[in-house]
């Protein structure tokens, strides 16, 4: 039931899949390493991200159902092969983003103070609307890179996905090292990880001065990131091989296709909204409870979204598959796809599950050194 019956669809499944989850796992593991570093300022910093993390996400998500409607249109495109249309789909996709991105970015930079008190008050409310603020600037960047995302794996080139993922998460988790602690600061900071003295690898940010601007730092480290994807995401764009099969600098808009991607992305988007506007909720009902209790939700949060991240990789691949055969009118294909890519979903996500299950007390303390949040995430 659980091994791969069809093992060509299975190696194109994996081929494609392999650079996303990579991509994904370095952002799940940079998050994670994020949030190490500010759960050393205290359990106030650590619910403060995780609450405006969660807010600022929940007007992010809205871009994935434009990111699935860029990658279907371009992938089904690769399977008709006309290919220049798929540059017309990510055109679309990018107008579309920055129709969103824009007003929702000004959105959540204007109106935090009003809105975060309604879900996290006292300090931590406090951090949460600083955190909130910066934070927002990136939704727009973030929709942007989700389109490129889209464009790279609808036309089956996942590994430039992979490459801008992990260099900007290489930037941001180097960047909130920097502006967390200050350059004064970090060799301190570095003295005991995990027991484990790294002081010596302050040097890397002796270049400059850093000022340590704690929650703050962590938020302005997100913005630069987020920024940073989306100008290695235009860069990949200049590839011959991409440049000229998909004629990606001769621009050009298509209204019906954007209506297709439209159609596509309004429910999955809408769907996205309300499954992680529910999680703001919870965090709220959490908070109410405790900062304790809600910076130990935050933690188990991130690693069980670590556990599903390879998942969606597969997803993804799966996505590209099932559009360019349907593309190509081969639906036994596409039909096939779907069962392989369900396959090798149950067998990826159940043995990172594994993992989480029976070995919390060696994970949570990655995260955090405050014994009671430690005991309530080991329960969670």
């Amino acid at each position: 039931m659980f091994l791969p019956k069809n093992k060509d669809l299975s190696k194109e499944i994996i081929v494609l899949a392999i650079p996303v989850i990579i991509g994904n796992i370095s952002r799940v593991l940079m998050s994670l390493v994020d949030m190490a570093m500010v759960g050393r300022l205290g359990a106030e910093a650590l619910a403060a991200t995780g609450m405006g993390a969660m807010l600022v996400w929940t007007m992010i998500t809205f871009s994935i159902g434009l990111r699935t409607g860029t990658q279907t249109v371009a992938s089904r495109r690769v399977g008709q092969k006309k290919l220049s249309q798929c540059g017309t789909a990510m055109h679309n996709g990018l107008l579309m983003a920055l129709i969103y991105g824009i007003p929702a970015s000004a959105f959540g930079y204007l109106f935090a103070d009003t809105v975060v008190p309604f879900f996290l008050d006292g300090e931590a409310g406090n951090l949460c609307k600083d955190y909130t603020k910066i934070t927002s600037i990136s939704i727009l960047f973030t929709s942007l890179g989700f389109i490129f995302q889209g464009f790279f794996t609808g036309v089956e080139k996942t590994e430039y996905h992979m490459k801008v993922t992990v260099t900007s998460n290489i930037i941001n988790v180097y960047l909130n090292a920097g502006l967390i602690y200050g350059t004064e600061n970090l060799k301190a900071a570095l003295s005991n990880v995990y027991e484990i003295d790294m002081s010596w690898l302050a040097q890397l940010w002796g270049w400059t001065h850093f000022p340590q601007m704690g929650i703050k730092g962590a938020a302005l480290a997100t913005v630069i990131a987020s920024i940073w994807m989306v100008l290695h995401y235009f860069v990949c764009l200049f590839k011959r091989n991409t440049m000229e099969a998909f004629k990606v600098f001769r621009f050009s808009l298509n209204i019906e296709m954007i209506k297709k991607q439209l159609q596509l992305a309004l429910p999955m988007g809408t769907q996205e909204v309300i499954i992680t506007g529910g999680w703001a909720v919870f965090y709220k009902i959490v908070g109410m409870i405790g900062i304790l209790e809600l910076a130990a939700t935050e933690i188990v949060f991130q690693i069980m979204h670590a556990s599903i991240m390879p998942a969606i990789g597969v997803g993804q691949a799966c996505a590209t598959l099932v559009s360019k055969y349907m593309g190509e009118k081969r639906i036994d294909k596409a039909e096939k796809s779907i069962i392989e890519g369900v396959r090798w979903s149950e067998i990826i996500m159940g043995s990172v599950g594994l993992v989480f299950i029976f070995l919390p007390q060696l994970i949570i303390p990655l995260f955090t050194n405050e014994p009671r949040i430690i005991d309530i995430s080991i329960v969670g």
